[in-house]
């Protein structure tokens, strides 16, 4: 991506560049989920779901009851007035009665009639049907539908028996739009207070949503709080089992990063101490070497003040080593490689070294003498070849080069497999040293530790540490024993392509 440029004159179209930039880069990132939306909408949808459901079934309930109703009333009005047909005779004037009227007073709810016989009709609309579909029976009636006048109507028929000739027909009939309108009102006055629960329930939906995150907010506050000096865990007393793995791991996080700036601190502190000594050496021999009237101790003067150099640009590339083996952009850099191989490099490489401190440096590959099968892992070469320089320029440091026996240091490779069937390449440097007394073993590893005090000419005790971090970083294991025949011993096994950890 070429970033924008600003010529003279021009900073506003140069200003203008950077905000369409930046307008490009916001529009392109997504949008975080948000887990209180994802939480409203998950519990809102079924709460409207099932409101939608209950007001089907209420209008369906409230149609029902209607039908029930109107039929019924119909059905005995038609009955009433056969009653009063059967008591008061034929010629009688038919009336409707008053609780009938009151029902029906509606002129949309009109109440449609005739009364007849087969061969006459004796009141009423003569065009009202006499048959329809649907047909139930409520007592002595028959309630059914038909059509008059082009509209829908609800009909309820009684027959009156005469003793002679045909029974009278008693019909009675409403439109059936007008219980629509009923339903409708039922269904209103059941709807109000359901959309009332409804909104209710949604507001409760909303405060809970939010009070349950609450939680996820105090813990964002505490952890804002948190500064590079002082990083305190977070207080787990009053947070939900559910939140509580997240907050253990996050404390677990803090500490591992509070004991890791700790050491980055005490790293630094030690590293400046001990850079302070070659320092303050080069610049008293310095001073001595320009102070002497003496041309030797001049030239003494100056092979110390290169002396010291050297011990400060050895220290400062062990500090860069250390650098190095921090995990991140190494990893990015692994390849494959044979461990026997760089094993064999890396010890042709010391041994003039060696020869010019009398010691006896060799290699032997004890599971493939002939070293036909190579030991392939994945990781940093530079760095897994720092680690084998190391241990041989610790073992040259520490071993007496002169020795009834000889000095020896023997470079020994093999393949290794742990208990649970992994296969690892094994190298082992081992020596015929004064080893390393029992109680100083632990702390080997340690960045600046020397054993007993011990002031080794060049060394600052980093390079065990810088081999312990290298092998984390590359899913190893370096430690120390005791050779068998005396002397020290350090066993290095890096994991072989095949059961190489799939972080990695």
């Amino acid at each position: 991506m070429r970033f924008p440029t600003r010529r003279a004159g021009d900073q506003r179209f140069a200003r203008e560049d950077w905000l369409d930039l930046a307008r490009s880069k916001a529009a392109e990132t997504p949008a975080p989920p948000s887990l209180r939306r994802t939480l409203l909408r998950r519990l809102a949808a079924p709460l409207s779901l099932l409101a939608l459901m209950s007001g089907l079934m209420a209008y369906w309930l409230a149609w029902q009851y209607t039908q029930h109703v109107v039929d019924r009333s119909l059905a005995d009005l038609a009955t009433a007035i056969s009653k009063q047909i059967q008591l008061a005779g034929v010629d009688a004037p038919v009336t409707v009665p008053p609780l009938a009227q009151a029902m029906f007073s509606d002129p949309v709810e009109q109440l449609i009639y005739r009364i007849s016989t087969g061969d006459e009709e004796i009141a009423g609309e003569p065009d009202l049907p006499l048959t329809g579909t649907n047909v139930r029976r409520i007592h002595y009636a028959y309630v059914f539908e038909t059509h008059f006048e082009g509209v829908s109507v609800r009909a309820a028929q009684v027959r009156v028996p005469q003793p002679t000739g045909n029974p009278i027909v008693v019909e009675v009939a409403q439109r059936v739009g007008s219980r629509y309108r009923i339903a409708v009102e039922f269904l209103i006055a059941i709807m109000m207070p359901l959309l009332l629960l409804l909104l209710a329930g949604w507001v409760i939906v909303w405060r809970v949503v939010n009070q349950q995150l609450n939680p996820l907010t105090d813990l964002a506050d505490a952890l804002n709080q948190q500064t590079h000096i002082s990083l305190e865990p977070v207080d787990e007393t009053y947070v939900p089992s559910e939140i509580r793995p997240l907050t253990s791991a996050m404390n677990g996080l803090l500490v591992r990063l509070q004991s890791a700036l700790d050491a980055q601190r005490k790293f630094i502190a030690d590293a400046a101490h001990q850079l302070r000594t070659p320092l303050t050496a080069v610049k008293l021999h310095a001073e001595q070497a320009l102070s002497s009237r003496d041309p030797a101790k001049a030239v003494e003067a100056v092979k110390e003040l290169r002396a010291s150099a050297d011990r400060a640009v050895r220290l400062s590339n062990q500090l860069l080593s250390l650098a190095r083996a921090e995990p991140g952009e190494q990893a990015a850099r692994f390849s494959d490689f044979d461990l026997a191989a760089l094993a064999f490099d890396t010890g042709a490489e010391w041994v003039p070294r060696a020869l010019a401190a009398h010691v006896d440096l060799g290699f032997q590959r004890l599971d493939d003498p002939e070293n036909e099968h190579p030991l392939i892992v994945r990781g940093n070469v530079v760095l897994a070849r720092e680690v084998l320089a190391n241990l041989i320029d610790n073992a040259l440091k520490y071993i007496p080069p002169f020795r009834i026996e000889g000095a020896r240091i023997t470079m020994s490779v093999t393949e290794w497999s742990d208990a649970n069937g992994r296969r690892f390449g094994e190298v082992v440097v081992e020596d015929n040293g004064p080893g390393v007394p029992p109680d100083q073993q632990g702390d080997l590893f340690k960045r600046f530790f020397r054993g007993d005090g011990q002031n080794v000419e060049g060394g600052a005790g980093l390079g065990l540490a810088i081999v312990h971090d290298i092998m984390v970083l590359h899913g190893g294991t370096v430690h120390y024993e005791d050779a068998p025949e005396g002397g020290a011993r350090f066993i290095v096994r890096m994991p072989l392509k095949e059961d190489k950890p799939a972080a990695e």
